[in-house]
């Protein structure tokens, strides 16, 4: 089905952009923490991932990687691909698509001695009004503690070698 720009252009909605960010300190190595923000080795310390691959070359992240994960509705699933990823700047990018929205999460890791700086950034694109209400309420969410969930459930799995999983 191909759609002309015309038509595009008459649906009378305009596309948002909303972005956040937060830094948190992780106590681990750079090259031990980096490869955590990985679709296979998240699910290690992340209490629910349970990413679905569609296309890897075997590796736990790579560029291009595809996967989806389950959501609730009103959408049914998230498509991630890896659009960057730089093993050795400790950068992964990744694009997530509904059929209302896109978004980009890009996460930097910095070398603080024996410990990382995590910088994690969200970017949402709506691509009609109800994704623009989605992105709100995400992004929001996401960032209601600036990520200070993520902090807690990286340290105590790299301290105890499991998942810190809530009741």
């Amino acid at each position: 089905m191909v759609i002309s720009a015309h038509a595009i252009s008459q649906t009378q909605f305009k596309p948002t952009r909303i972005s956040k960010s937060a830094s948190f300190v992780v106590n681990g190595k750079v090259e031990d923490v980096f490869p955590l923000f990985g679709p296979i080795r998240e699910k290690e310390w992340a209490d629910g991932w349970n990413p679905e691959m569609i296309f890897s070359n075997g590796a736990l992240a790579e560029q291009h990687m595809i996967f989806r994960t389950k959501c609730a509705a009103p959408e049914d699933f998230f498509t991630w691909v890896i659009t960057q990823y730089d093993d050795a700047h400790h950068l992964v990018e990744y694009t997530v698509s509904t059929a209302n929205r896109i978004w980009f999460i890009n996460v930097k890791c910095e070398a603080a001695g024996k410990t990382t700086t995590a910088t994690v950034t969200y970017t949402y694109t709506s691509l009609n009004a109800e994704g623009e209400k989605l992105n709100r309420l995400a992004l929001n969410r996401m960032y209601r503690n600036n990520l200070r969930d993520w902090k807690e459930a990286i340290n105590y799995y790299l301290e105890n070698g499991k998942m810190l999983t809530t009741p």
